[in-house]
């Protein structure tokens, strides 16, 4: 399960410049709106998934009050996210590397378009449901700064099923549904998690060529900046790829 520590210092600079244009937010809001409706509540506490992602929009620093505004209207029975549904494509990037785009979208035709056309911009190919997401498990991961004997041991005490651990910090992971509870266990015991989320990761990872590397990372890149996607997942090595080269 390790190497997800390069991947997540990718998202979090993306984050922050996402969050500048304000694409963070409008993300977080529709997701937050689609769990409310797909959960049959507004309520965090009855729903596992909406409280999920409140958790997770407050740790991208999605203000609170947007969230709470949007709550109040979905309770006060506003559609807001009705149209909305989950897809998941899967296929192969450049060199092989398998690959998993969720979105969310309120036009399924566009979305299954705009994804196509960036497959073959960047030399991959869209594959059949079921083709790559058997390569890929889904986890909660915790990223935290720095790796001590300490936060081992408040890690599995708050739950963690698996750590790994890097001169750089310690990977934490959990049950999916139990990720933000780990994550705040581990705040009152007075850690800071540097990056909390619900992941897909690969059980097996594939090293390319920094050239290689690099074409897939584009297309990474690219399904990101759609508005209908709001997840991207490899099983892309990056240990021995450099950043931004």
């Amino acid at each position: 399960m390790a190497g997800h520590s390069k991947w997540a210092q990718i998202k979090r600079k993306k984050a922050a410049n996402d969050l500048k244009k304000g694409k963070i937010v409008s993300k977080y809001l529709r997701l937050i709106a689609a769990a409310a409706r797909a959960g049959g509540s507004t309520d965090p506490a009855a729903n596992v998934n909406l409280r999920n992602l409140i958790e997770a929009a407050r740790d991208a620093d999605v203000p609170n009050d947007n969230i709470e505004r949007l709550l109040k209207r979905l309770a006060g029975g506003d559609d807001e996210g009705s149209n909305y549904e989950e897809i998941v494509y899967e296929g192969y990037a450049p060199g092989g590397v398998a690959i998993i785009v969720q979105a969310l979208s309120d036009n399924r035709n566009r979305t299954a378009s705009e994804v196509r056309h960036i497959f073959n911009k960047h030399g991959g190919s869209l594959g059949a449901t079921g083709s790559v997401s058997w390569q890929f498990e889904r986890r909660g991961y915790i990223w935290l700064e720095p790796n001590t004997e300490a936060a081992q041991e408040a890690a599995i005490e708050a739950g963690a099923i698996d750590l790994q651990e890097s001169e750089e910090g310690l990977e934490i992971y959990t049950d999916p549904q139990e990720v933000y509870a780990v994550a705040n266990a581990l705040k009152a015991k007075g850690f800071k998690p540097e990056d909390t989320e619900i992941t897909m990761v690969p059980q097996n990872t594939m090293s390319l060529s920094q050239e290689e590397a690099e074409k897939v990372l584009r297309m990474v890149e690219a399904l990101e900046e759609l508005d209908d996607v709001q997840n991207v997942y490899t099983n892309l090595n990056l240990e021995n790829v450099s950043i931004g080269a």
